[in-house]
């Protein structure tokens, strides 16, 4: 995979809601607020599942109602078009069951 630059990392940006980057662009992140903590681990279960069959995992925290997830490829040292794929995935998983949150 090839790292995200200039503006084929903000062409691919466009296509994602909410998330922000961090660490110098180097990663994406968002937090997700649902309603409960079974709620939420439901949700990180169907993103495990998805980030499987990619064979990309994130990186994320839970804390009880919260999700924290941040999303790059290390083998490319940056964000790929995979970070991009998944975070879009995330969201569609998230469906109407999350509100959206900045970290």
């Amino acid at each position: 995979m090839t790292k995200l630059i200039g503006k084929d990392l903000d062409d691919a940006l466009a296509t994602t809601s909410g998330w922000t980057l961090i660490e110098d662009g180097k990663r994406l992140s968002k937090a997700f607020r649902f309603a409960d903590f079974p709620a939420a681990f439901a949700f990180m279960t169907r993103v495990a599942m998805a980030a499987e069959r990619m064979n990309h995992h994130p990186d994320w925290s839970n804390s009880y109602d919260r999700v924290l997830i941040s999303l790059t490829s290390h083998d490319a040292g940056g964000l790929t078009s995979r970070d991009v794929d998944l975070a879009n995935r995330i969201d569609r998983i998230a469906g109407d069951h999350s509100t959206s949150s900045r970290n």
